[in-house]
């Protein structure tokens, strides 16, 4: 008897532990899965007003803001751009701040979220042609938002059907012809900005072809400049694993 009271005691007691952990898990995991759920909604209702100011037509003159990002900047002048990469959900704003933190914890209306929101650089001019190295970043989410599915281009199949990203800033519409993916740590400085001259930007082109997972027809001169996306990858290092891909700029148009 004593022996099956025990036993009996003992089932209770791991039942016990397992709701615990159970209750425990869920009461993590309910405000990830909100916050999720919020910033997909959040974001949909950005890309709504964006296509509403795309549909209308482009008015604009040299050096002046296009009229698709009137309705964007009076949500936030922090607004300097939007990114599209087919195939995936990244069809997004791209913020700018005066320092890469704040837009790490902050979406474009300015509010708290783990996602945070796809940046520029704050050393980039918006003015995308003046860059020799445009550098974008986004978090790696987990259901695949913001720059998640950038782990797409680690697919020899989608690196070579999806070659174009779509990139447009306040003044002009681009096309980044992607030439370069691969993964990274921190140690190697992928995301300079300048370059002293024409000889250390294509030692720097030479350098992230050399890396890239897969080979690209995409000729790159020294009079050309780069588009540079970049996440985390968790699968190289927790903390200062990248996953890095490189585009030409190329502006919407030229060569039609």
């Amino acid at each position: 008897m004593k022996t099956e009271k025990r036993k009996h005691l003992l089932q209770r007691i791991i039942t016990l532990i397992a709701a615990g952990v159970f209750l425990f898990s869920f009461y993590k995991l309910v405000p990830i899965l909100y916050d999720y759920y919020t910033n997909n909604r959040t974001l949909e209702s950005v890309q709504l007003v964006y296509e509403s100011g795309r549909n209308a037509a482009e008015e604009s003159g040299e050096g002046q803001v296009r009229t698709s990002f009137q309705p964007l900047l009076e949500i936030n002048k922090d607004i300097v751009g939007w990114i599209t990469i087919d195939q995936t959900k990244i069809d997004y704003p791209i913020l700018q701040s005066k320092d890469n933190e704040y837009y790490l914890t902050q979406n474009y209306k300015k509010q708290d979220t783990r996602a945070g929101s796809i940046f520029l650089d704050y050393r980039n001019d918006n003015k995308l042609e003046n860059n020799k190295n445009t550098i974008i970043y986004g978090h790696r989410m987990k259901d695949g938002s913001m720059f998640g599915q950038l782990k797409k281009y680690l697919d020899k199949d989608f690196f070579k059907s999806n070659k174009t990203i779509y990139l447009d800033s306040l003044y002009e519409g681009y096309d980044v012809e992607v030439f370069s993916v691969y993964q990274t740590t921190t140690s190697f400085y992928y995301i300079e900005t300048e370059f002293p001259d024409h000889q250390s930007f294509q030692k720097f082109i030479d350098q992230v072809k050399e890396k890239s997972l897969f080979s690209s027809e995409v000729s790159i001169n020294q009079e050309d400049t780069i588009v540079t996306l970049s996440t985390c990858d968790y699968a190289v290092d927790s903390l200062e694993g990248r996953l890095v891909v490189h585009g030409k700029l190329v502006k919407r148009g030229d060569g039609e």
